[in-house]
């Protein structure tokens, strides 16, 4: 097969689920096959410089916009009529219509479109005035979880059978690391010297974060004393209004927020953590629970949508909008060791199911099905 890949969102939009997800579908389809050739369209990305023979790289420059979804919306002109798919990673958005060969997108989830207004007024318009022609314009979808490939079939009515389900995985750099080193280097480079439940993730509003501040502010004294809330992401306009509700429960000073945390740090802050709790009203996938996981680290993350299936049984699955359920695992994890130690174990087994190879090789078959359908 001859594949041509939009590798954009792996240079532009790394530290994000879907510069991830392109980053490391490269780095697995690199890994795994040296029969098909790939085009990449792509900047200079060092992390990617090192692709075997059947790999090309055709440089793609930046416009002037700082915005990642103003610089896809400038669609890449395949001229090579060689090709015969072209894969377009980022929901699809800068797929051209000057194309001849087979095309198919990886659409992560259709959460614009669930809760609107928890997303940018310009990703919402790229859904609702382009989507409905982006996928007029394609072959097939892949996607990242069979809740995903359900959802969208029923929003677009788009054939299940043309929807193709390759689940993520956590990088390499997501493993056990010594817990007292770990919390050593994040006092040194953090300033936080106590012991701290995490939250990873963005501010968006479907993330729950007001809802994890209040079940927090429902531990006992004793271990709000001894245990900190970590809340890493980049502070947009949401932060004010979470950090204002931290001071309304008169837990300010037990919450952290870190700001951005490089991702060589992130592993540091899986393994220093006692739990992970992630109680996101929707994800399409959930990569944060199974970087945890991937770590050895006790997971508490939300009954709904793809998270039963991402976390399987070696999470505490809640809902989301009970904060006195999620205020009492939370408890029931910092204060039962037996119970933490069978969580380390089940997150360890389960971690171990997910591999980028695994997401390349179902990525390939379904290349196979949509060039031979």
């Amino acid at each position: 097969m001859k594949i041509g890949i939009d590798g954009r969102a792996a240079k532009w939009y790394r530290g994000t689920g879907i510069g991830t997800y392109t980053h490391e579908l490269i780095r697995g389809l690199n890994s795994t096959d040296c029969s098909n050739d790939y085009l990449i369209f792509m900047p200079q990305c060092d992390s990617l410089s090192n692709l075997k023979d059947n790999f090309k790289i055709q440089p793609v420059e930046s416009i002037s916009s700082n915005n990642f979804w103003d610089n896809v919306k400038v669609p890449n002109i395949l001229n090579d009529a060689n090709i015969e798919l072209y894969h377009v990673p980022q929901n699809g958005v800068g797929l051209s219509d000057n194309i001849s060969c087979k095309k198919v997108i990886t659409l992560h989830d259709i959460i614009p479109l669930r809760m609107p207004e928890t997303v940018s007024d310009r990703y919402l318009r790229i859904f609702n005035n382009e989507l409905p022609k982006i996928l007029d314009n394609c072959d097939g979808i892949i996607t990242v979880s069979q809740f995903s490939k359900d959802d969208i079939s029923r929003e677009f009515n788009f054939p299940l059978k043309n929807i193709y389900v390759t689940p993520l995985a956590a990088e390499d750099i997501y493993k056990p690391l010594s817990k007292c080193q770990s919390k050593a280097l994040i006092t040194k480079k953090y300033g936080i010297e106590e012991d701290f439940i995490l939250y990873v993730g963005g501010f968006s509003p479907r993330k729950n974060i007001l809802g994890l501040i209040e079940a927090y502010s429902k531990l006992s004294n004793k271990l709000k004393e001894t245990f900190k809330l970590v809340i890493t992401g980049r502070k947009g306009p949401s932060y004010y209004k979470y950090k204002s509700r931290a001071e309304e429960l008169s837990v300010s000073k037990n919450v952290i927020f870190t700001d951005f945390v490089p991702l060589e740090d992130m592993p540091l802050f899986y393994n220093a953590t006692e739990v992970l709790v992630y109680p996101s009203f929707y994800e399409g996938f959930g990569l944060p629970p199974v970087e945890a996981m991937a770590c050895g680290t006790p997971v508490i993350a939300s009954n709904t949508t793809s998270l039963p299936e991402v976390c399987y049984e070696s999470a505490l699955l809640i809902d989301p909008y009970d904060i006195d359920l999620l205020a009492y695992d939370i408890e029931r994890v910092l204060s039962n060791s037996l119970l933490k130690l069978t969580m380390v174990k089940k997150s360890l087994t389960r971690s171990n199911e997910f591999s980028w190879n695994k997401t390349a090789i179902n990525t390939i078959n379904a290349y196979k099905s949509i060039i031979s359908s």
